[in-house]
């Protein structure tokens, strides 16, 4: 007999550049001005993708409460997953902390959907996010 555990599905993470938010600081995001790189000597681990930290009392707090800091939809793009139920990778210096939760953009010099998102209906967008985010987390990019 198998467990059923052993089928789980488990979300599906950003990580094109090894890291989550392309190696920044999550904890950064929360206390900073702006987002600050991590540093290869303060990283952890966590639901089977790595995070980097900008300092030891970053990661500490991080692993306090993982949860607090982890990108809304696995660190793709809000905008994409609410709007096109898509996921596409970001720019982790263009992003917005809101309600307590930290949502990352894609931004290029053509197009930048953090613009995109704080002009339309951002409550619509971020339930019709979280609905998006439910039926695609599992399927890996």
């Amino acid at each position: 007999m198998f467990s059923a555990s052993l089928f789980a599905q488990t979300t599906d993470y950003n990580t094109k550049k090894g890291y989550i938010a392309e190696g920044y600081d999550v904890v950064s995001y929360f206390i900073n001005a702006k987002p600050k790189k991590g540093k290869s000597k303060h990283q952890t681990t966590y639901d089977g993708v790595k995070f980097k930290f900008s300092s030891e009392k970053n990661k500490n707090l991080f692993e306090k409460n993982p949860t607090q800091y982890i990108p809304q939809y696995g660190g793709y793009c809000a905008y994409a997953i609410a709007a096109k139920k898509t996921k596409m990778y970001i720019d982790a210096e263009a992003y917005e902390v809101r309600d307590g939760k930290l949502y990352l953009f894609y931004s290029s010099w053509l197009s930048n959907k953090l613009e995109d998102w704080q002009e339309g209906d951002t409550k619509k967008l971020q339930s019709k996010g979280d609905k998006n985010w439910e039926e695609i987390k599992h399927i890996n990019k």
